[in-house]
Order: structure tokens, then sequence, then C-alpha cells
């Protein structure tokens, strides 16, 4: 079986899908076959008459596998809200993201697995992040972006994470916020404050470069 993980954030906007592509280049580099997986999108465009999402198109351009988008990202909605509401007529099943990631996991060695918004956020009326993650039964990392806040939510969000009975493998602090304050003191703080381990601390970067991210990377 593919050794595969479940990427979610405090919130949106993160980072969760730099720190995604970086755990994806981390496992490339060390001999993996490697595949990303988005199941649910939104704020899709269309491209040759087919909605994709910018992210998910990242996933699939980082991927070791010439995958077709759809094994990727299995829904993908138009509008840029919430999945429980963009997804209204084609809402995302379980059992279909569950046997996607199945077929991912036969092919690669490593499987790392996006998920929408935050631990608690809907991806259908009667699914959220955690509801997937529970499962497809995956080891959770974290993405915490290190600004004003971040504390609060780390704290609620890994609580939340071991209410459901997963695994945390751990959590990445993302540096996304050059102007921040006192960025060491929030990190040393959420250290030992958090029963989890820290596996990263991403720097502020102008543009992607997931082979430099991937070198903060530290996973037992």
């Amino acid at each position: 079986m593919a050794q595969s993980y479940f990427v979610t954030g405090t919130d949106t906007g993160v980072g969760k899908t730099w720190v995604t592509l970086a755990l994806m280049r981390y496992f490339s580099l060390k001999g993996h076959v490697v595949v990303g997986m988005k199941p649910v999108a939104s704020g899709c465009a269309l491209v040759n008459g087919r909605l994709k999402n910018s992210d998910a198109l990242l996933l699939q351009e980082h991927s070791s596998l010439p995958l077709e988008y759809h094994q990727i990202n299995p829904y993908a909605y138009a509008l840029a809200v919430s999945p429980h509401i963009a997804g209204a007529s084609n809402p995302a099943n379980l059992q279909v993201i569950q046997t996607g990631l199945q077929s991912l996991q036969a092919l690669a060695d490593t499987v790392i697995v996006e998920g929408a918004g935050g631990w608690y956020s809907p991806l259908s009326q009667k699914m959220d992040n955690a509801d997937l993650a529970k499962t497809l039964n995956l080891p959770v990392i974290l993405v915490v972006a290190i600004r004003l806040g971040c504390i609060n939510q780390a704290r609620l969000s890994l609580a939340a994470i071991k209410l459901s009975g997963v695994i945390c493998a751990g959590w990445i602090a993302v540096c996304n916020d050059s102007n921040v304050l006192m960025l060491q003191a929030n990190i040393d703080f959420l250290v030992a404050a958090l029963d989890s381990p820290l596996l990263a601390v991403m720097p502020c970067l102008a543009e992607l470069d997931a082979t430099v991210l991937a070198a903060f990377i530290t996973i037992d």
C-alpha cells in the first residue's frame, strides 16, 4: 500500500497547495513515485471545455505519472465558494473519492491528498474534510500560516483532528506573511503548545519553488 497523507489547514488560503507540492517533491527526491490528489475543488475555470482548478493542475504537473485530470480532481466546481454550495447539483461522494484514491495508491509509492479549506469545512451537505480524512484513513498533516490569530486556530484545529480519531503526523509552519511580527516567538509557542511534531518551517517565497520548500521538510 502506498504511503499517503491528508493535508489540511487551519483555514483557507494558508498554503496547503504549496505544502502539498513540497511534500510531493520531498518524497520524489527520495526516489518515490509520487502523485497528488485534490478530491474537491471550487473556483474552477473552463479549460478545453472542462472545469479545472489551478491548484489541481499544479498537482497534476508535479506528479511522477502522466495522470488524467479527473484522477486528481474528481469534483471540480465553477463557483469560488464553499464546495457544499458550489457543488449542490453534483455533490462529492465519499465512495467515489475513496475508490479514486485506491486507484492512485496502486500506481504510486506516495499519494498526497489535499483537502479544501479547514478541518470542518464542508465538502458537501453531508461531508466535511474530517469525514473524508477518516474514511480515507490517512495520517493528517496540519498546515499553519504564521500570522496574527494562528495560535488559536492551530490549537483548535489540532484538537479537532484528534477528536476525529485520526492520526496527526505533524504540522508545518508556513511563513507566508513577510510583515508578521514576532514570527519565531509564535512558532516557538506552537512547538511547545501542540502535541504533534513540527515537520517544517517554510519560508516566505515570492514564487513557488517546490524543490526549495522540500528542503525544509523532515519526516521520519
